[in-house]
């Protein structure tokens, strides 16, 4: 009820993004998890082909968070987050309607650029509609997406009892309905577009240098996040013996998200210095991975085996929980107003491609640790990951590189001589 009270309290658009996040992380969860499965069981493809298949998806969205973000910029936010819907709905109906790979590459470009488009869109539209109110709109914004991320694999498990084809157009429709909604609903905004070139954005943002130091500090964040989806859940089925048992993985992480994420933001905010927020949440993740280290390997007592991998995904929650709204809050804040999709564009790009070697450096960690009975090495690997990215940013924020963060100090020879003094420093926003 408490949220539902906080909702209320954002304008409209707002209210509606809060909504389209829910239905996004649902109707993604509910088919994505299950399309490998589809293309080597249902389709008979090899290994190589579905790699190729979901890694041009992965690309596709990855690679052109650049584009979205710029277009947001430029053409205004609403029509590239309704661009980005319709997109993922012609997307995922191809997955339900085409069987030869041509159908499926087409697939997967189209899904993967409809995200490219709606995600850095979505995050913009969001930041400068919620004003003041940033650090809890994103907060919100995290509580639907942790919601949708739940809902869907539960309603996608029960669609492919009737078949692969039903989840994917359930998919696809849930897509078109907030099309639709967004159409009707979303109110436009005047658009203020840079007055240089696109390339002239790009190489400004890329120029920010604090900014981009900044996204390289987030890998551990994003390399963490992600083990959601690999560690952690093959780390639950391992100590139960029990394939389901991934899926308590995230009902903890959901409970929680619902229970404690507008209290931890609001709490937190209060007490200023965001920064600092930002890089103990890191750490809080990372050290969310030491417990299933610690165990990894003994044997405890049936379901007691589990106990460990929850309370590590409970405590990547709670970082999750403590950093993630400050970090988008504080994105926006690096460079011009009329540049915040670039901004966001450009920072998945970063932090994509840097998480992306970080979980090469996790699945080489579990692969060794497999083969040489040292199972606790890919856990302590993602610890290693949280505590770097929490030192980074902590780094930044002594040196003054981030938006809220004081400028460094500089010594100054009084008059007359003696020993240095040290002059005020002021807010520096890069």
């Amino acid at each position: 009820m408490k949220t539902w009270r906080e909702m209320r309290g954002f304008p409209l658009a707002v209210r509606l993004l809060l909504v389209n996040q829910l239905g996004v992380n649902t109707g993604f969860y509910l088919l994505i998890p299950y399309l490998a499965t589809h293309l080597t069981d249902n389709l008979g493809m090899s290994a190589a082909v579905v790699g190729v298949v979901l890694g041009v998806r992965n690309l596709s969205q990855q690679g052109l968070f650049i584009i979205g973000g710029s277009a947001a910029d430029r053409l205004g936010a609403r029509g590239v987050i309704i661009a980005g819907c319709a997109l993922r709905t012609v997307g995922f109906a191809l997955f339900a309607l085409g069987d030869g790979l041509a159908v499926l590459l087409a697939a997967s470009v189209l899904s993967g650029l409809a995200g490219a488009l709606f995600n850095p869109a979505v995050r913009a539209y969001l930041s400068q509609e919620a004003g003041e109110r940033k650090a809890e709109a994103f907060a919100l914004f995290n509580v639907f997406a942790t919601t949708g991320a739940l809902i869907g694999p539960l309603l996608g498990s029960a669609l492919l009892l009737v078949d692969f084809r039903t989840s994917a157009l359930t998919a696809a429709g849930i897509f078109a309905v907030l099309t639709v909604a967004q159409a009707l609903v979303l109110p436009a905004r005047k658009v203020a577009p840079s007055k240089g070139g696109v390339l002239s954005d790009w190489r400004e943002v890329l120029g920010n240098r604090a900014f981009l130091a900044f996204a390289l500090a987030m890998v551990g964040m994003f390399t963490l996040e992600n083990q959601l989806y690999l560690l952690l859940p093959e780390g639950a089925r391992q100590a139960t013996g029990w394939a389901g048992a991934a899926g308590l993985v995230f009902l903890v992480g959901t409970l929680a998200n619902l229970a404690l994420q507008l209290r931890i933001t609001r709490s937190l905010k209060s007490r200023g210095n965001k920064p600092r927020w930002i890089a103990i949440g890191l750490a809080v993740m990372g050290l969310g991975f030491l417990p299933p280290a610690i165990t990894a390997g003994s044997a405890l007592d049936g379901w007691l085996d589990a106990a460990p991998v929850l309370l590590g995904a409970l405590l990547l929650y709670l970082g999750i929980m403590i950093a993630s709204p400050f970090v988008m809050e504080l994105i926006p804040g690096f460079g011009r107003p009329e540049l915040t999709g670039t901004y966001f564009g450009i920072f998945y790009v970063v932090s994509g491609i840097a998480a992306a070697l970080g979980n090469a450096a996790v699945g080489w960690a579990m692969d060794v640790g497999e083969r040489g009975d040292a199972e606790w090495l890919p856990w302590l690997c993602c610890t290693l990951f949280g505590l770097t990215s929490a030192g980074a940013v902590a780094w930044l924020h002594r040196g003054g590189a981030l938006p809220g963060s004081p400028a460094p100090t500089v010594a100054t020879a009084p008059a007359g001589g003696g020993e240095a003094t040290f002059g005020a420093a002021t807010d520096c926003i890069s």
